[in-house]
């Protein structure tokens, strides 16, 4: 994927982060936040007490219990979802009753478990930035002043830089969280006042899905996906004659490595365009490359920049998401397709298409679905709540898919963005005995054309040899970093058995965006089994 504004998928950040380091001071998706900060109530840790301020509360359990919670922070180097794991696995040890919890050691609250808050609007949580810094370090003695290495001192420099990134991006990552769990409490909106709410919301999600693009390790994850790199490179450069003397438009262009493949390949001018602050990793790649009198880098949403050409002559972009259109990216580049290219102009890639197959996979199954059935003698099945509700995101092999079959296909120089949301039919057959169909899954396929008149062919990518570039999602091909949308069936929707000769089945799948948050993705299957009149089923997945 890439950002316009995306490039890539999530990634734990550096667990070395120092606390406190981050300045959210003009963090406006939390405004609101900010200006109710007189009336937060902090509560102690280890009693019912309640104070206006975190120094107080913190200040109340070191007096009375000898409990010094920022001591414990700074000897154990905690990063900030590790702080956030620590308050709320302190709160959980003493509403069970014990106040002789052990914090020796980061392990015992390492279960993300202790990311979802114990007590309801959690001040301590939304402060934690605000820590103050650890007593004793004022009494250290203070080492002898030393000549200046420059050299170390710049190299320093740079590591509180990428260690600062790294909050941040854990910053963000929670206060996502934060804000999906306060929506869904809120729940949908019945009147002008919660509407406003709603557009509220979803800008705030749009502004962290861009903000989750400015920090290297996605780039990194997508960068080093050589199946998803080596396709857009090898078109590129395997068609020099495309790209010689032409305006190129990337949209989305992440860290530039697709602006510098066109200018490599004897592009005239690249126009690279990102909303993400990446933009400016960007434009310093391309003049440490000597790039900057082709490629032009334009920060912000490419509805919304001015763009130094009329018209262009390609327009490349690494747009696809999870199961093709999660984080919903391509109606950018419709957009920017219908007002900037060429009658003739080419997209790149041209076009894509989307498969579905049931699929067969019973040690998965066993190993975490039916595990909770009994965990050490003990019936644990209350862990089974919403387990069939996401799209999981999954390598499949060859042997877990009975049968596959094409659902859509998406040509990038004619569809429009109302043609994203959709119902499709499928139909699957296999004649062969099945142990069971445990799920679906939904993989893409993407084709890179020299002409927007060529053809799409008629068979998988995997199997594909003609002019031009494609690859596969799937489980036929090298895995790559989208690997495939896995979807569990659910108890009641269990086919019938024994499955054994020839086997029809025939359905849709409906893609659907979310109310109030665009980038994610609604995925509803409904299938019925020939033969079987009386079972029909239907259920949906979600990916956010």
């Amino acid at each position: 994927m890439a950002p316009e504004e995306r490039s890539g998928s999530l990634s734990d950040a550096d667990e070395d982060s120092s606390v406190g380091a981050l300045d959210l001071g003009e963090d406006k998706d939390w405004e609101d936040a900010e200006n109710d900060e007189e009336r937060l109530t902090f509560v102690s840790f280890l009693d019912d007490a309640t104070f206006s301020d975190l120094p107080s509360m913190l200040r109340h359990c070191k007096e009375r219990y000898q409990f010094d919670f920022v001591t414990i922070v700074h000897q154990l180097g905690l990063d900030f979802l590790e702080n956030v794991k620590l308050v709320n696995y302190i709160r959980n040890e003493v509403k069970s009753g014990n106040k002789a919890f052990d914090v020796n050691s980061k392990d015992v609250f390492s279960d993300d478990k202790y990311l979802q808050p114990v007590l309801e609007d959690d001040a301590v949580l939304f402060s934690l930035d605000d820590l103050p810094i650890a007593a004793d370090k004022a009494d250290v003695e203070q080492p002898p002043k030393q000549t200046v290495n420059y050299d170390d001192a710049i190299q320093r420099v740079s590591e509180l830089e990428d260690k600062l990134r790294n909050l941040q991006n854990e910053y963000a990552s929670y206060k996502h969280r934060v804000e999906r769990t306060l929506d869904e409490r809120w729940g949908a909106p019945t009147n002008e006042s919660s509407a406003a709410q709603l557009s509220a919301s979803t800008e705030r999600r749009d502004t962290s899905y861009f903000d989750s693009y400015s920090y290297n390790d996605i780039h990194e994850t997508m960068l080093k996906d050589t199946v998803r790199t080596d396709a857009y490179r090898d078109f590129i450069y395997d068609n020099k004659d495309l790209f010689r003397d032409k305006v190129v438009l990337d949209v989305g262009c992440g860290t530039g490595i697709l602006s510098m493949f066109c200018a490599k390949a004897g592009a005239s001018k690249v126009i690279a365009v990102d909303n993400s602050s990446i933009i400016e990793k960007a434009r310093i790649n391309v003049q440490n490359n000597n790039l900057q009198d082709i490629i032009t880098c334009l920060h912000g949403k490419v509805e919304e920049v001015m763009l130094p050409v009329q018209k262009v002559d390609i327009i490349v972009s690494e747009w696809m998401g999870y199961c093709l259109l999660f984080e919903a990216m391509l109606p950018s580049v419709i957009w920017a397709r219908d007002k900037y290219l060429k009658p003739d102009g080419l997209m790149v890639p041209s076009h894509c298409t989307l498969h579905i197959a049931p699929i067969t996979d019973s040690e998965y199954v066993d190993e975490n679905i039916l595990f909770w059935q009994s965990v050490y003698g003990f019936d644990m099945s209350a862990m089974l709540e919403k387990i069939h509700d996401d799209v999981l995101v999954r390598q499949l092999k060859p042997e877990n898919v009975i049968e596959t079959t094409t659902f859509f296909e998406l040509p990038l120089h004619s569809i429009s963005s109302s043609e994203l949301e959709f119902t499709k039919q499928f139909t699957v057959a296999w004649d062969k005995e099945v142990e069971s169909v445990d799920g679906w899954a939904i993989w893409f396929d993407t084709f890179f054309l020299r002409s927007r008149d060529e053809q799409l062919p008629k068979v998988p990518a995997s199997k594909w040899s003609g002019r031009g570039v494609a690859f596969t999602t799937g489980p036929w091909g090298k895995q790559t970093h989208w690997q495939s949308g896995v979807m569990l069936i659910d108890d009641k929707n269990q086919f019938p058995k024994p499955l054994k000769g020839h086997l029809e089945v025939k359905g849709t799948v409906e893609y659907r965006k979310r109310e109030g948050d665009a980038r994610a993705l609604d995925i509803e299957i409904a299938w019925e089994v020939a033969g079987e009149s009386s079972r029909q089923f239907k259920q949906t997945w979600f990916l956010q």
